[in-house]
């Protein structure tokens, strides 16, 4: 995730860096010459007698903006309620811990509990992220849990039923209520809603087919565009053919970024840095001595 300190507007028009830009600069280019490419044929272009006008681009502009639009949406509605199951997370391992160490604040086995639910947030994130686990959870998990863990299915799901042994042990063991055992296990009910929303973001992508029409529709709008203005644009085609492409071939480009929030791109969502976040707040509550370094943006403004 690019975080930017304000700007002015001046400045913002020339950011690289975080925009999709770099990403298009070579089908900008390939427009760029295929309007200089119509510009020289024009006197046989003309001679045939083939003559476009602006007037059904005009009105084929206006239908590609409006399924834009839709198709930004419906990514951005993806990444709005991704980020917003980070967040339920975070609450969650917060009040998760906060209700274990006030019910059970001499239990010798709370630190373990702790790192389990460390281990979670960053299972999860390297889950989504497509990303091997052992080497990270290995420094939180048992040898035996972590062998379990990472030959199951889901290894943050079954790091939920591991919280949920430990805290099922401390009921048969008389130290949690009937009515306190249910009332922590709803905390971990909610973590693992968090898991199920993030994995049908993860496993469910926008119909291939709807993308797929947008694209190519995007891509022979772009590349017929220069015919229809040549005629009454000349030297100054390449130029409105490019403005006009990038508006276009941008909100394609940057809705394929949002339609996959989890990842590793500029825009994506900062989940090393939540994932950290949530292990900084959580040793906090038991006045841990060792606590991992706060990730701040890096170079470019860049927050992973």
């Amino acid at each position: 995730m690019i975080v930017r300190p304000q700007q002015h507007w001046l400045p913002r028009l020339f950011v690289w860096h975080g925009s999709v830009l770099p990403k298009i600069t070579s089908r900008l280019l390939m427009n760029f010459l295929l309007s200089i490419a119509v510009i020289l044929m024009l006197p046989w272009y003309t001679s045939l007698g083939i003559k476009l006008t602006v007037a059904p681009f005009s009105i084929l502009g206006v239908a590609i903006a409006i399924f834009l639009g839709f198709r930004n949406n419906a990514c951005f509605a993806r990444y709005s309620e991704a980020r917003m199951l980070w967040g339920q997370l975070m609450i969650a391992s917060r009040s998760l811990l906060r209700e274990v160490k006030t019910t059970l604040p001499d239990d010798e086995g709370l630190r373990h509990f702790i790192q389990l639910q460390i281990a979670f947030a960053h299972s999860l994130r390297m889950t989504l992220r497509r990303k091997p686990q052992g080497d990270v959870l290995a420094k939180y998990l048992t040898p035996n849990d972590l062998h379990n863990v990472l030959n199951a299915h889901s290894p943050a799901n079954r790091i939920l039923l591991l919280m949920g042994e430990w805290l099922g042990e401390r009921r048969a063991q008389g130290a949690l209520s009937d009515v306190l055992f249910s009332s922590i296990n709803q905390r971990l009910h909610d973590m693992s809603a968090v898991l199920s929303g993030c994995e049908r973001i993860f496993t469910t992508p926008l119909p291939f087919a709807y993308s797929l029409i947008l694209h190519r529709t995007v891509y022979l709008f772009c590349i017929m565009l220069p015919f229809a203005l040549v005629v009454d644009l000349h030297f100054m085609t390449p130029f409105i053919s490019v403005l006009i492409s990038y508006t276009f071939i941008s909100l394609d480009t940057l809705a394929e970024e949002l339609e996959d929030p989890f990842g590793e791109e500029d825009n994506d969502l900062p989940l090393d840095a939540i994932s950290s976040a949530i292990e900084i707040d959580l040793l906090q509550m038991v006045d841990a001595d060792v606590l991992p370094h706060k990730m701040t943006p890096g170079k470019n403004y860049q927050l992973t």
